[in-house]
Order: structure tokens, then sequence, then C-alpha cells
């Protein structure tokens, strides 16, 4: 179970890095502002990822 969640959670990581990739590219974000974006997003992510986890097998 373990090693399902932990490939669930690089699929999504992937899935959104990839869309957060063409958002930054058809809006024409400079490079500088990119870094911040996918920064930001990776850390909510990541956090919404390890409460669902918590959630999942904590409670």
């Amino acid at each position: 179970m373990y090693l399902f969640i932990i490939m669930f959670a690089i699929f999504i990581l992937y899935i959104i890095n990839s869309m957060t990739d063409a958002f930054c590219s058809r809006r024409e974000i400079p490079d500088e502002k990119q870094a911040r974006v996918f920064r930001f997003t990776n850390i909510c992510l990541t956090i919404l990822l390890t409460s669902t986890y918590v959630k999942l097998f904590f409670t």
C-alpha cells in the first residue's frame, strides 16, 4: 500500500509540474518568476499529499 501511495504522489507531482510548465510557457512568464511559481506549486502539493497520507493512515 505504501508503494502505491508513493508512486501516486510522484505521478501527481509530475502531472502538475508539466501543467505548470505549460501554463508558464503559454503566459510567457519570465524565468525569474517561473522558479517562484514552481516552488509554490510544489510546496502546496507536498503539503496536500502529506496531509492525505496522514489522514489515510493515522485516523
